[in-house]
């Protein structure tokens, strides 16, 4: 394989290593008729419903990019919160599914504690036995949806991935405002987009595009509210959503060519 062959398929470490999309596409072939029926009814689908190699390639695909940047490039970005994880920080991670990105905190700031929150029961488990098997005890988990999980006075509360796919994205942005200290950061990282649809017409665009329209999209659907953002929102509809949700200081603080970060202030 040529280096750039090797770094998509077959180095596991690679920041850009993409095999676990292969896992989370055939779980669509199991879902077919799921898919079909939503696109009929326009239900949606909920994220749980799915079969299960969309969890473990969703975690396959997105932990070469976490552990490649999340320490090393996004933290740091971010205005004060290296320094309150090195300290001793109360940290939310929403969305967790199977808590590769809490794990990863966990481990590099192992002064702060942490709670990873999924409103999918079976992710939850999955993220109990990941976590033991890292040896790491500053970790708890609970059930709960964005807009009402447990605990007050966060100093960071990070969402990977995942706000795009919320029924209602608005509310949960309103909430986690409702928690953080009044210094408190929020973290959104969502697929890399552009604002308009011709722009995101490139091929990482149209990987999030499809992924977006079979998995996104449904699970959105499947909730109250249905906002329906999907996997290509781009930033001025994220910043639009978080604002409306209450902070009033938001900026792009870095990117990858795969990823947006956000940071949003009280």
């Amino acid at each position: 394989m040529t280096p750039e062959q090797t770094a998509v398929f077959g180095n596991a470490k690679s920041p850009v290593f993409m095999t676990g999309a292969f896992y989370a596409i055939s779980s669509l072939y199991f879902d077919e008729s799921k898919i079909e029926n939503a696109f009929k009814t326009g239900e949606g689908v909920s994220w749980g419903d799915h079969n299960s190699c969309l969890f473990c390639g969703t975690e396959k695909f997105f932990s070469p990019s976490y552990e490649g940047n999340l320490i090393n490039s996004w933290l740091p970005a971010l205005d004060g919160v290296v320094e309150k994880l090195q300290k001793g920080a109360k940290v939310a991670d929403i969305g967790c599914g199977y808590a590769a990105s809490t794990i990863i905190m966990a481990k590099a700031f192992p002064n702060s504690t942490f709670i990873g929150i999924d409103f999918h029961d079976k992710s939850i488990e999955k993220a109990k036995q990941r976590a033991k098997e890292a040896g790491v005890t500053n970790i708890s988990f609970e059930v709960a949806i964005a807009k009402d999980f447990p605990g007050t006075d966060y100093d960071f509360i990070a969402l990977f991935d995942c706000l795009h796919d919320m029924g209602d994205p608005v509310g949960a942005c309103a909430h986690i405002k409702e928690v953080l200290k009044p210094d408190g950061t929020c973290m959104i990282v969502e697929p890399y987009a552009k604002d308009s649809l011709a722009e995101n017409l490139n091929p990482v665009g149209r990987a999030f595009y499809a992924f977006s329209t079979m998995l996104c999209v449904p699970c959105s659907l499947n909730q109250e509210v249905g906002k329906a953002l999907g996997a290509q929102a781009g930033e001025k509809r994220l910043i639009d959503v978080i604002t409306s949700g209450g902070f009033t200081k938001v900026r792009r603080a870095t990117e990858t060519p795969f990823n947006l970060i956000l940071e949003a202030k009280i």
